[in-house]
């Protein structure tokens, strides 16, 4: 069922798919430990040969949960395992290092070419077949590096790359350097009572019928909408589009996750300066960090002119 059906399609009669085991990412996320040892016992039974989790495409709960499974299921009963994952999952960076993680597409349209891959590396790992590089393979670099024999000579091989290099052809290193994403944090706010503060919010609070129409994942938008004398979110105008976790709590009320009751009374009492007339909005699940970044570039001028001193960011 589910990825399984295409996958024993694409591994063919020589495998079998003995069981599949389900569990709710958001499940998982908050019972770890017991959800992973009941899956192990689930698993047991059946002594597999190979394990595969997902995959998770950009699915930020589900990643973790691939991937903190397959590695118990490998540390417990000695056997390969495989997931996939989007580059920009937060389970990516985690468990790359430990685990051979098949590049897929930010959502389950791509299916197709994830399983695909995932059956060539899985019948790899299952017959101890060696493995390539992540380029020939498809999935994400680990930081393994692997010596082997070159046909040509180093000194020829870097003088051949810097003249396609000075003719403007294209050419690629074959000692990529690691790249980082790191944002210096500022100092920090001397003191909160004498400057305006703004929140952003993750969460996917929007008014009722999202008229800016903000996906419930993978969002390609935010919103900005007024807080402008309010005191508190009150459910009869606000609601999440938020598709990631249990809504029924922020449903009743959404000050759980845009919350101007607590700061308006701060802001009473001078704890802090002033909070600013508007909120800001989108949802995290699934979204990149590209648009998140994007996101970022553009509300930060309206934050500027409006002379925000600092941002409360909140989640779910």
């Amino acid at each position: 069922m589910g990825p399984g059906l295409a996958l024993a399609e694409a591994f063919g009669e020589e495998y079998e798919i003995a069981a599949t085991v389900i569990c709710g990412d958001n499940y998982f996320g908050e019972h770890m430990e017991e959800a992973k040892e009941r899956i192990l016992e689930m698993i047991r039974p059946y002594s597999p040969e190979l394990f595969i989790a997902g995959p998770a495409f950009n699915a930020g709960r589900y990643g973790v949960a691939c991937g903190t499974i397959a590695g118990a299921v490998e540390e417990q009963f000695h056997i390969p395992v495989l997931t996939g994952m989007y580059e920009e999952n937060p389970g990516a960076d985690m468990f790359r290092k430990d685990l051979i993680i098949i590049k897929t597409k930010n959502s389950a349209a791509g299916m197709r070419k994830a399983v695909k891959k995932m059956a060539a590396v899985g019948e790899k790992l299952a017959k101890g077949s060696e493995i390539l590089g992540p380029e020939e393979e498809g999935y994400l670099e680990r930081g393994i590096r692997v010596n082997y024999f070159h046909e040509q000579r180093g000194s020829e091989r870097a003088v051949d790359l810097l003249v396609r290099k000075m003719r403007g052809e294209e050419c690629k290193t074959e000692y990529p350097m690691p790249v980082f994403d790191r944002v210096p944090p500022l100092p920090p706010v001397e003191d909160v009572s004498k400057i305006k503060i703004a929140i952003v919010t993750s969460g996917g609070i929007v008014p009722h019928g999202n008229s800016d129409h903000i996906e419930s994942s993978s969002a390609t938008k935010y919103g900005i909408y007024s807080i402008k004398g309010m005191d508190h979110m009150d459910k009869d105008d606000f609601m999440t589009i938020h598709g990631g976790y249990d809504r029924a709590f922020v449903t009743e009320d959404p000050d759980l996750v845009v919350p101007p009751d607590v700061l308006r009374e701060m802001e009473r009492e001078g704890v802090i300066g002033d909070l600013a007339d508007y909120f800001i909005t989108t949802t995290g699940t699934g979204t990149s960090t590209g648009n998140a970044r994007g996101f970022g570039r553009d509300f930060v001028k309206k934050m500027l002119d409006g002379h925000i001193g600092a941002v409360f960011l909140t989640s779910t």
